[in-house]
């Protein structure tokens, strides 16, 4: 009788551990999100501080950063500075930056940071409703191979800024039909622009599920009240949210970064 009751404790136990997820493993894998205004503190007009970002970054020992709101050589931020190199330098990742837009005598748009070798990136334009005049958005991947030699993509995306949602319907329908064409699991994170409860975020999670269910707001950094800023995964069972949290840096940037860890 004593081994039978053993038997069904042990048993008990693997179904309780199953559940959380099925094929998570004991890898893990530090995520930051982070939108970081092109390195400018909104508290100080005209000044750039990319060691203020590349500190807070620093502080998490990330594995991946998805960067948004990032200038290459742009007359604000300097004819000389390309921040996403200047980011890999002072964190020792690997780098790789996605024009969004021409501006102001350079580049603006959005990088991937990793500590693991980026390869095969690609960017995708993200479609527009000409009536919106809205600004163009990209789409950012690239694939890594992580420990346990498991490989995937990473994809990073800022979204239409406007009040209306026209063009974040449009954008998030056409990352749903990119990452449908993945053969690799998929990390996508970025600035949405849009709530947890958004249409936005019901079109992407047909195919990645956030790394949160009652999302800490992330904007604005004094008082926030507002989540915007997410990161998604697929599939759903390979994956398993150690850790979601919000980070109080309230001086670098106007968005709050956003850690998240992972087991795979």
């Amino acid at each position: 009788m004593r081994c039978l009751f053993i038997l069904l404790l042990s048993l008990l136990a693997g179904a309780c551990a199953r559940s959380v997820s099925p094929t998570a493993g004991t890898n893990r894998l530090r995520v930051l999100c982070y939108n970081i205004h092109h390195a400018n503190p909104p508290s100080r007009a005209g000044v750039i501080d990319v060691a203020a970002i590349a500190a807070v970054i620093n502080a998490q020992k990330p594995d991946v950063v998805m960067v948004q709101e990032v200038d290459v050589r742009t007359g604000r931020s300097g004819k000389t500075l390309d921040q996403a190199a200047d980011l890999g330098r002072q964190t020792g990742l690997n780098a790789y930056f996605f024009k969004g837009i021409d501006y102001d005598g350079g580049e603006y748009g959005i990088a991937i940071l990793s500590k693991y070798h980026l390869t095969n990136p690609r960017r995708i334009p993200l479609p527009l409703d000409s009536a919106t005049r809205g600004e163009p958005r990209v789409l950012g991947l690239a694939t890594v191979t992580l420990p346990g030699k498991r490989t995937v993509t990473l994809a990073n995306t800022h979204l239409d800024a406007q009040r209306g949602p026209t063009n974040r319907r449009l954008q998030a329908t056409r990352i749903v039909e990119v990452l449908r064409q993945e053969k690799h699991p998929v990390i996508l994170a970025g600035d949405f622009n849009d709530s947890p409860d958004s249409q936005t975020l019901q079109l992407l999670r047909q195919v990645v599920e956030p790394s949160c269910q009652s999302c800490p707001p992330t904007i604005p950094v004094e008082n926030p009240n507002r989540t915007i800023d997410f990161v998604t995964f697929t599939p759903k069972d390979l994956f398993r949210v150690i850790e979601h949290r919000v980070i109080p840096e309230r001086i670098a940037s106007d968005h709050l970064p956003v850690l998240v860890e992972l087991a795979y």
